[in-house]
């Protein structure tokens, strides 16, 4: 088995400096470190991560909570942090709380329980995972960054423009000339989901079409809830169907479109769509969706970043807030 000792003789430098080049590679110069990056590579040695972890006090391994694994935006939460992370020498370690399941509190108070016990060097919450719990991260003796809106600012905290997204969308299809556009929200009991509503609303009140009270449906941003809001929208106003419909998010979007299509109705013939969300996952649906939005690797890959300032202390002020803008991209759709 390869040891530092023997990549230290094969590279001619002492065993202290094949540990700068592994922990420290900034205090071994060039010719240096490539020397015993070489030795690395011919002997096939790999660092004893627990080894390691005695020696700097950390695990290198950085906790991530998402609330629901089967959401599409999740995994591409996931694929981005770790990737960043993976360039850096740290692993993840992942928690799905399951908000589906009904018991996503139950599972979020224990996963913390388990990530304070683990001792990982840093945190990363998907949003929704920690839901009605924001107060559990006051007092969090890590580094840990939050994705969506957080109330408490508790940690650092990175979200999507919600509102000012909303906005450019009821813009958009009013300047389209739609004025009965029906809208499905997501649930009323998340901020972030009401605030993308009132952004969708206002955007089109603010350009001459003002939402028809009975247009409104309040979806659960799950897919069975889009075709509910298709049968809903038929059933009572199938007479009179409006010229758009806008869905908040992605899932519902999808499951709309089946029901459309299942009952004959025309996309965008019969009545155009949108959508807010920007995941890879609507580039393969057709006809192509027209969107705002923000994809969820940027989110990722910020969130990351400040995880990162954190760990290493190249920023060590208050939790900061950082909002990321929507772009509305036009489709086939609307």
């Amino acid at each position: 088995m390869s040891t530092i000792a023997k990549v230290a003789e094969r590279a001619g430098v002492s065993r202290t400096t094949v540990s700068h080049v592994i922990n420290h590679a900034d205090r071994v110069s060039k010719t240096l470190r490539e020397r015993v990056e070489k030795a690395i590579e011919e002997l096939g040695y790999v660092p004893n991560p627990q080894a390691r972890s005695l020696r700097t006090g950390r695990t290198n391994i950085v906790a991530m909570l998402i609330p629901d694994i089967r959401n599409p935006f999740y995994p591409e939460l996931v694929k981005t942090a770790q990737s960043e992370l993976e360039a850096v020498g740290l692993d993840m370690l992942i928690f799905n709380t399951d908000v589906p399941g009904g018991h996503s509190q139950e599972h979020g108070r224990e996963y913390l329980r388990q990530i304070r016990h683990k001792r990982v060097d840093g945190l990363i919450v998907g949003d929704f995972a920690l839901h009605g719990m924001h107060d559990h991260l006051i007092g969090l003796d890590m580094p840990a960054v939050f994705i969506g809106n957080l109330p408490n600012h508790a940690v650092d905290s990175v979200k999507v423009d919600d509102y000012g997204g909303g906005y450019q969308m009821g813009a958009y299809l009013a300047k389209k000339g739609h004025r009965r556009v029906a809208h499905v929200t997501g649930p009323s009991f998340f901020k972030e989901a009401m605030a993308r509503a009132e952004g969708f609303e206002q955007g089109l009140a603010d350009h001459g079409a003002p939402m028809v009270e009975g247009l409104r449906y309040e979806g659960t941003y799950l897919a069975p809830s889009g075709r509910e809001a298709v049968a809903w929208l038929l059933e009572e106003h199938g007479g009179n169907l409006p010229t758009a419909i806008f869905f908040a998010n992605y899932l519902m979007a999808s499951g709309a479109l089946t029901e459309f299509y299942d009952r004959g109705i025309r996309i965008p013939q019969d009545i155009a769509m949108a959508v807010f969300g920007d995941q890879p996952q609507l580039e393969y649906v057709r006809p192509k969706l027209t969107r705002v939005g923000t994809s969820p690797s940027v989110l990722a890959k910020r969130a990351t970043e400040m995880l990162l300032e954190r760990l290493d202390g190249t920023f060590t002020g208050p939790p900061r807030t950082e909002v990321i803008p929507c772009f509305l991209r036009e489709f086939d759709t609307a």
